[in-house]
């Protein structure tokens, strides 16, 4: 059933950028299906699994200029390290993937009318030619189809709007797929089925004597605005230490940021804290883009940028996602269970989809230990520009700049930021500069430091400058790791100049031609034609340092593609083990059966983790159509209702 989905389209004058080529969603699923591989599977990957997550849309692939890469609806794509017990060998990778069986998209397979997908694409909010008119349209359009899977006939009613195409990741005996616009949903390992959506309490689809933990609300806490406010970040930290999960949900109603922590239950010794859900944020005075936030041991941090995320803004003659580069940037730091306490820092304009690491300073203060700063790592932009391209959309020229930033070239660099606690009446960034010059995003490091201080800091790259690349669907053809402590180190022994500052201005290319066996950057360059993804760190057991471990990431080769830039079936992608210590031997390349279109975040799930999941009562799957369970006397009435349906959806289908 699964390879026939997606084949209706709208025709478009140009092909968009990030739905062609291996951007192009894939058209079939696979259940576990064994792969050959070259080299050496280490031991510490043997039992677990590689999970990734990405927008692969089933309806209407080819939207010309309004598509987003971020749109479409979640797949997984997984591979896993089989253990075998026989003389054949230690282990047998496996490919799967698998649809993320959200109501949206449930509901878009189960309405063959349908002509475009059910959820305006972030283009439109975007494109700041979109008319108050064309927005309003589309958004009516949603929420009469979301009305409408309610009627008899529909085989899904849609009570989320979430896609989970983001990310994924594991807490507390659950695998957690991720979308701004929902709570996270569960699937099982390692087959990628969909159990049911994690309310911070419960999950739908675990047996009843999970559900009867706890009776009170979750995320949303009830009442009329419930189903916004349980809008997650795609991006939930775990405590390495304490298996809390720390979340944060935006929406377009004040206080407009509520947070979130559920303690882990299923450990050794079980947390007996109760859960923190929904917490308003405070110090919050607007409707913000917000992706990511820094967590520390001790302390959260969340990031309000001038990236404005507002209906609102349609009234005064913006999109609306909006970025104002004379706006300011601040930084709300509070104590973890403490989001009344926020203190607020502000400085110039930016946009941060991404932070890489977060962590306290402890001194002592009148002889008792005191967190004196809290120190963040980011992927610093220094525009917008982004947002725009991977929608296909000419950036908007700013109506208003700052002078200096009119100077810069368009960027995205590691960058530091620390927050001087020292003092309650002053809030001071004491240091914020990029640790690097060369381009980077989509990090990784060792999950057991991500909330005390790592020296390194792993990331994807391009060769060409941030600009070029930005011209194009931005591919990634350099792995880097970056020895974030020793460029800290230097730009605090000799200062650069505060928001533009660089510790390091060398290129790609300058740091591939360095022959220095301490250099703090290194760069595994990608062979010609190969791409990767983000990648993720595994790390050896016992290894002698941090960075003692691998690298795995998707790896596609773009020669495979015709004339036209099309991936043809048959296109296959890779999966690859590289050396994380000296970012230059490929351990292994698992042969898949099939290619893994450009996506968004992964994951490392342990054998332990996949053997201590939660039990599950039934998956999610597609209803059966057969099924009648109406009264005699009802299904005229359904009859009627379910024509209505249909009527309608042939109008605005």
């Amino acid at each position: 059933m699964f390879e026939e989905l997606g084949t209706k389209r709208i025709q478009s004058k140009a092909a968009h950028p990030y739905l062609t080529g291996n951007f192009a969603p894939i058209r079939r699923t696979l259940p576990l299906t064994p792969c050959g591989y070259d080299g050496y599977i280490p031991d510490e990957l043997i039992g677990g699994q590689y999970v990734r997550n990405g927008g692969n849309p089933v309806t209407n692939a080819d939207l010309g200029r309004d598509a987003h890469w971020f749109d479409g609806d979640g797949m997984l794509s997984g591979v896993a390290f089989r253990r075998l017990d026989d003389s054949r060998g230690r282990v047998q990778p496996e490919f799967v993937n698998q649809y993320v069986l959200t109501d949206i998209y449930l509901s878009t397979i189960s309405t063959p009318s349908l002509r475009a997908p059910i959820l305006p694409s972030i283009a439109t909010f975007v494109n700041p030619l979109s008319s108050i008119i064309t927005v309003f349209l589309r958004i009516l359009r949603s929420v009469l189809l979301v009305y409408l899977s309610r009627f008899s006939g529909s085989q899904q009613a849609i009570r989320r709007i979430s896609v989970a195409n983001t990310a994924v990741l594991y807490h507390d005996g659950r695998a957690l797929a991720t979308c701004e616009s929902g709570p996270p949903m569960r699937v099982a390992l390692p087959g990628l089925e969909t159990v049911g959506w994690f309310n911070g309490r419960v999950t739908e689809g675990e047996p009843e004597s999970y559900l009867d933990e706890v009776k009170a609300p979750g995320f949303g806490g009830g009442g009329t605005h419930d189903f916004m406010r349980e809008w997650t970040t795609a991006h939930p930290h775990v405590d390495p230490v304490t298996d809390e999960l720390i979340l944060f949900h935006s929406s377009f109603i004040a206080p407009y940021v509520h947070y979130s922590i559920v303690p882990a239950r299923r450990t050794k010794v079980p947390s007996s804290r109760p859960c923190l859900l929904g917490a308003p944020v405070a110090g919050m005075t607007a409707a913000k883009m917000m992706h990511d936030f820094g967590v520390s041991s001790g302390h959260t941090v969340i990031l309000d940028m001038p990236l404005t995320l507002d209906p609102m803004n349609l009234s005064r003659g913006e999109p609306v996602v909006s970025y104002d580069p004379s706006g300011k940037t601040r930084f709300g730091v509070f104590p973890r269970w403490r989001p009344q306490s926020a203190r607020w820092f502000e400085t110039e304009a930016c946009c941060i989809f991404h932070t890489a690491n977060t962590w306290d300073e402890m001194s002592l203060v009148n002889k008792q230990p005191r967190t004196t700063a809290v120190h963040m790592l980011v992927c610093r932009l220094n525009t917008a520009t982004l947002i725009y391209e991977t929608g296909g959309i000419t950036p908007p020229v700013p109506k208003r700049r700052n002078m200096e930033a009119d100077d810069e070239e368009e960027q995205c660099r590691l960058y530091y930021y620390q927050f001087d606690l020292s003092s309650p009446l002053t809030n001071r960034v004491r240091h914020q500069w990029a640790l690097s010059a060369v381009p980077f995003e989509f990090t990784s490091l060792r999950e057991d430091l991500s909330m005390t201080q790592a020296r390194y800091i792993y990331g994807c790259s391009s060769s060409d400058n941030f600009t070029a690349a930005l011209g194009r669907s931005v591919l990634i053809d350099a792995l880097v790791k970056i020895d974030a402590r020793t460029l800290i180190e230097r730009g605090k022994a000799m200062p650069p100049k505060p928001v533009t500052g660089c510790v390091d201005h060398r290129t790609v290319a300058e740091v591939l031609a360095s022959s220095d066996p301490n250099d703090p950057i290194q760069v595994f360059p990608m062979p010609p034609n190969r791409c990767a993804q983000e990648p993720r760190f595994v790390p050896r057991e016992d290894g002698n340092s941090e960075d003692d471990g691998w690298l795995l990431t998707y790896v596609f080769d773009e020669s495979q593609l015709d004339q036209h830039g099309n991936a043809p079936e048959g296109c296959r992608s890779e999966l690859w083990v590289i050396d994380a210590r000296n970012m230059r031997d490929i351990v292994a390349r698992v042969y898949l059966p099939q290619r893994v279109p450009y996506g968004l975040h992964g994951s490392w799930f342990s054998e332990k983790s996949i053997q201590s999941q939660r039990p599950v009562a039934r998956f999610r799957s597609l209803p059966d159509p057969a099924q009648d369970d109406l009264a005699p006397g009802k299904k005229w009435m359904a009859g009627f209702t379910a024509a209505v349906r249909r009527a309608l959806l042939r109008l605005i289908g």
